[in-house]
């Protein structure tokens, strides 16, 4: 049995091949923490859990890779307006996520690092785009700064979306 998928920069099936003959990784942005779930959640990890379990009945060697966002502006500003400290509201929702993706009989992903727990990757991770143009700096509303994307350092940037560069407008998510 062959696994076709729709490549959405071709925008055709095409029949899937890993990169690495019989072993595929499976890398899933996960849920930001600071809430309970949402149907949109739950429609993510049925999705993914529906694609992992085909990839492993194929008989792939699957690495399942899905992260929780457990630093970020939403939840700083929950904890603060709830008086509790971050890690408990992160970790009550992380397990509010598990009760509900359990009942969904959602099977988890074989790793799912946090955030919290990356940190100085990712700051230098951010730092490598800076330093290469693809990123930009704007001072932050609180302490600190914020780093944004730069769209025009990448030409094919909206190929997958189908959007145009010409379309895109500066300042649009309010926070610019």
């Amino acid at each position: 049995m062959t696994l076709r998928l729709n490549n959405t920069l071709t925008r055709k099936k095409e029949d899937f091949t890993p990169l690495v003959p019989g072993k595929v990784g499976m890398y899933v942005c996960g849920v930001t923490v600071y809430d309970y779930c949402h149907v949109g959640h739950a429609r993510f990890c049925v999705v993914f859990d529906v694609v992992q379990r085909v990839i492993r009945k194929l008989g792939y060697d699957l690495t399942y890779v899905r992260n929780f966002t457990d630093v970020d502006d939403k939840i700083i500003k929950r904890a603060a307006e709830r008086g509790e400290p971050i890690g408990e509201l992160t970790e009550r929702f992380i397990q509010a996520f598990y009760e509900d993706m359990d009942a969904l009989d959602c099977e988890r992903p074989d790793i799912e690092p946090r955030v919290s727990e990356h940190m100085d990757e990712i700051i230098a991770m951010v730092g490598q785009i800076v330093a290469r143009d693809h990123g930009y700096v704007v001072d932050g509303q609180g302490e600190g700064s914020d780093v944004y994307f730069s769209v025009s350092s990448l030409p094919t940037y909206g190929a997958l979306s189908g959007r145009k560069q010409e379309d895109n407008t500066d300042g649009a998510s309010d926070r610019v």
